[in-house]
């Protein structure tokens, strides 16, 4: 009876060990299969980055092609000397003498296509200009904001302060950008179809020297009869193309 019973025993043993040895092989098989699994997602992740780094050239070359904001005001195929400012890079020697020409070694932009006098492309060229800065140039040559708050009739030789700008044709020294002090433009409320009309009709008696406030030339006309015509009429032409104005300096109306 005990030989029996070791022999159940035995065998109890040995079919516990094979069935731990047989859960140990599908538990690896279960943990291999996990892994490949999660896996498989990486490496999508890892080609789509791959992917992505290779398109990098074609974005930077899609950004490289974009059009500067200077090549709106840039002429294609014109004469390199007559380009606006900003179209090219000049090398300036501000210890030219002012007020003499002075000749300068220039570059276009990127992107930017001018010619020669021969009509052959190129790039550096000179160009000549007046040795001068930006900020002295003559009215003429800049553009400048107005104010619409300097309308004062108790300062008439009020100023403000205004942002001017050069024009583009025009070559310069330092900063196209400057601020400046302007004279106010502004009017007292004189009419010049008044001031004409006063000067046909009662010029004689001085009429319109005194209504633009220029008492004293109106007493010299009232008291010489407009300086026996002579001077009536010379006020007529003046009034007329508007060399005489008002006596506070404004402007008509």
């Amino acid at each position: 009876m005990a030989a029996r019973w070791w022999r159940r025993c035995l065998r109890g043993l040995c079919g516990a060990a094979l069935f731990l040895s047989q859960l140990s092989v599908l538990s690896g098989r279960a943990g291999s299969l996990m892994t490949t699994k999660l896996s498989q997602p990486q490496s999508t992740l890892a080609k789509s980055l791959t992917s992505t780094s290779t398109n990098a050239p074609y974005f930077k070359a899609l950004e490289s092609t974009e059009i500067p904001p200077y090549l709106t005001n840039c002429p294609s195929n014109g004469l390199c000397s007559r380009l606006p400012p900003d179209c090219m890079t000049c090398n300036t020697n501000y210890s030219c003498i002012y007020g003499k020409t002075a000749t300068f070694d220039c570059k276009v932009k990127p992107h930017v296509h001018c010619v020669d006098e021969n009509n052959h492309e190129q790039e550096n060229f000179t160009i000549n200009m007046t040795c001068q800065f930006c900020w002295q140039l003559a009215t003429s040559d800049y553009v400048c904001t107005n104010s619409t708050n300097c309308m004062t009739v108790s300062c008439p030789r009020q100023r403000y302060n205004a942002t001017c700008t050069v024009r583009d044709h025009i070559h310069c020294l330092g900063n196209r950008v400057f601020p400046k002090m302007l004279y106010c433009n502004w009017t007292g409320g004189y009419k010049w179809s008044t001031a004409l009309a006063l000067s046909i009709t009662l010029g004689g008696f001085g009429a319109d020297r005194f209504y633009l406030g220029q008492w004293r030339e109106g007493l010299g006309k009232l008291f010489s009869f407009g300086g026996l015509g002579i001077w009536t009429l010379i006020d007529v032409l003046l009034i007329g193309v508007g060399y005489v104005g008002p006596a506070d300096g404004s402007l008509y109306i």
